[in-house]
């Protein structure tokens, strides 16, 4: 038998290329997002299609009345292509047809533009915030708590770092516990699949229970209870009055994240020539001294070796984070936005992601996670009054100095600047903001110690503390169990802080969201937050009204909340002894009223020239 020449091998080896790549029919994985919408103010969309060597197939688009495709973006990997859209303001509803491949073997893709359907409701200064990390909360249904073909299909109670089993289900069956208590917005930490891996940290193995490792953004956990789940949540908590917080993570993802296993590109991530942590410090970016390679540590250090950095600067990478963010909103009907390890991110990416959301929902809160030492610092990451070059156009942030300056102003006796000056020094310093009302102000969270071990397990301390957090300018964002005096330190890790809600399980030995389950000073602390939180709904002047507050004196702290309809009066003794003081320095704002109502015990004080103020005891007093 005669051998083949060169050149006929090198035409069967063609063939057989040729046959592989356009006589099979293509094999399309993935298409994010998975849908689109009409009418957004931003006319473009770019789709990722994902699949084996799919760059290599040519993509048609059936003709659709005002939709053009403008290009299509091979990147490195094959796998992978990126077309553009255009979607003109007149466009109907419907399904575009895309065609990929030819010939007989050509995939038929349906891609649904929908209409828009969401209506996100303002979160303000009205509202107050219930802060909930779902699989601690409560367990609604046992059937999703493990699935085999989950890489961590663990889920035990006994074990604080591993699964409990908490969901989405278990949210919806206690929202009129929420409710009831005064609470209008519920904040979640991430939903999103975390298929993550057991991590080992300091020497124990974790999952991800607390959701910050995403691994598909566009399914919700189905440990959780998935997309429709999430659904249900949102619109039976809409139905009872509460708003919906979605948690968001741009700075990094999980191990395990799908496209993580075939990048697009090598640029995908920000690389090293060797790991390079994130210093967490935040001084570097906005100094005007500051080294460009501590910058560049700060931004594109890795924020653990577990959760991969993503590079902001890859202009598909950005298109990916900001589509999954306007998707999310749209489809699930998200009310307001958080955004973790905000620092962390790259600032101009931020603007821009930012400014795509506002654009298209002008009223949405969105805050985020600066968890630094100074207002300086904070107001940096936040819109500010600062004339600097780079602005940053995030309209809020969680108010760490607020929680830092309770927590110190309940633990340390009064002076020049201890104590309720603390508070006072960084109310007093709100000129840097914008947007002072619209700051996130705490005294716990799902990273911090518990604020009833903080303050020594004090109940005064604890009344006085949140009364600041109820009645101060802001948006007050309290955690699940702040309410019932659930307590601990973050000793030996973050799961002591984060521990079931009792009650939240089939069989709990005690059950913490009726009153019959809850010990007399739980149920005192209940009935005391409820009191507060609903008086405040009602409250014009703590909702909508301006600020003033006067130089503490003697461990007294005075300030006041009014409208022109309303004036309320804080009046704060944090001394070990009763304190009687004199009102006529606040005759600005007090004129020639003569008595006022405390709040709390429906008191009716008939003379407010002085007022007696036993110890460690803040007064709420509206003026009559």
């Amino acid at each position: 038998m005669k051998s083949l020449s060169k050149s006929a091998i090198l035409v069967f080896v063609q063939l057989l290329l040729f046959t592989e790549l356009f006589g099979q029919k293509p094999d399309l994985q993935r298409i994010n997002p998975t849908n689109w919408w009409v009418g957004m103010k931003n006319p473009n969309l770019q789709i990722l299609l994902y699949g084996n060597n799919i760059a290599a197939q040519q993509l048609t688009l059936q003709p659709y009345a005002g939709v053009k495709i403008k290009k299509t973006n091979k990147v490195e990997n094959p796998n992978y292509l990126f077309v553009d859209l255009e979607i003109a303001k007149t466009t109907k509803a419907g399904k575009l047809a895309f065609t990929l491949g030819t010939g007989a073997d050509a995939l038929k893709i349906d891609y649904e533009l929908k209409s828009r359907t969401a209506k996100p409701q303002a979160v303000t200064q009205a509202d107050v915030v219930y802060l909930i990390m779902p699989d601690r909360f409560s367990n609604g249904d046992e059937t999703n708590d493990k699935f085999d073909n989950m890489v961590d299909n663990n889920s035990d109670r006994k074990n604080p770092w591993l699964r409990h089993g908490g969901d989405l289900q278990g949210i919806i069956n206690h929202l009129d516990y929420i409710k009831e208590l005064g609470a209008t917005s519920i904040w979640l930490t991430p939903v999103v699949e975390n298929n993550q891996p057991v991590t080992n940290e300091g020497g124990t193995m974790r999952s991800a229970y607390h959701g910050y490792g995403f691994t598909d953004h566009y399914n919700v956990d189905k440990r959780l209870g998935g997309n429709e789940a999430y659904l249900k949540l949102i619109k039976v908590a809409h139905e009872k009055g509460i708003k919906v917080i979605q948690d968001a993570v741009y700075n990094h993802v999980g191990i395990n994240h799908w496209f993580l296993r075939d990048m697009p590109s090598k640029d995908w991530l920000n690389r090293w020539d060797s790991y390079t942590n994130t210093s967490y410090k935040d001084q570097p970016i906005f100094d005007i001294h500051a080294s460009e390679y501590d910058k560049k540590v700060t931004s594109n250090g890795w924020f653990v070796p577990f959760l991969p950095d993503l590079n902001q600067k890859n202009p598909f990478l950005a298109n990916f984070l900001i589509q999954h963010a306007l998707w999310t909103i749209e489809y699930f009907d998200i009310d307001a936005w958080r955004i973790d390890t905000y620092i962390y991110n790259d600032m101009e990416f931020m603007n821009r992601c930012n400014k795509a959301i506002l654009d298209e929902h002008p009223t949405m809160l969105i805050f985020g996670e600066s968890a630094v030492g100074t207002v300086v610092s904070q107001s940096y990451f936040t819109k500010n009054n600062f004339n600097i070059p780079f602005k940053c156009n995030l309209p809020s942030s969680c108010d760490f100095q607020v929680q830092s300056a309770i927590n110190t102003a309940l633990n340390e006796k009064f002076g020049w600047s201890e104590g309720v000056n603390r508070l006072y020094q960084v109310i007093a310093q709100d000129m840097v903001y914008q947007n002072p009302e619209r700051l996130v102000p705490f005294v716990e969270n799902h990273d911090s110690d518990r604020y009833f071990s903080v303050i020594g397990e004090d109940f005064n301390k604890y009344k006085m503390g949140l009364t600041w957090l109820y009645t101060l300018r802001g948006i007050p964002q309290m955690y699940y169990g702040t309410e019932i005096l659930m307590k601990n330190f973050k000793n030996p890790t973050d799961a002591e802080v984060r521990k079931d809600f009792p009650g939240g399980w089939a069989g709990d030995k005690e059950n913490k969201f009726v009153a019959s389950g809850r010990n007399d000073k739980e149920n005192e602390a209940f009935e005391w937050n409820k009191k507060l939180l609903n008086y405040r709904k009602t409250s014009e002047a703590i909702t909508q009204g301006k600020m003033k507050q006067f130089l503490p004196f003697d461990g007294i702290y005075v300030y006041f909340r009014y409208t022109d309809k309303q004036r309320v009066m804080v009046v704060s003794n944090s001394n070990t002894t009763e304190k009687e003081i004199s009102t006529k320095n606040f005759a600005e704002i007090l004129k020639t009223s003569q008595s006022a109502k405390n709040i709390m015990t429906g008191e009716t004080l008939n003379d407010i020239k002085n007022i007696k103020v036993p110890p460690m005891t803040a007064l709420i007093l509206e003026i009559n």
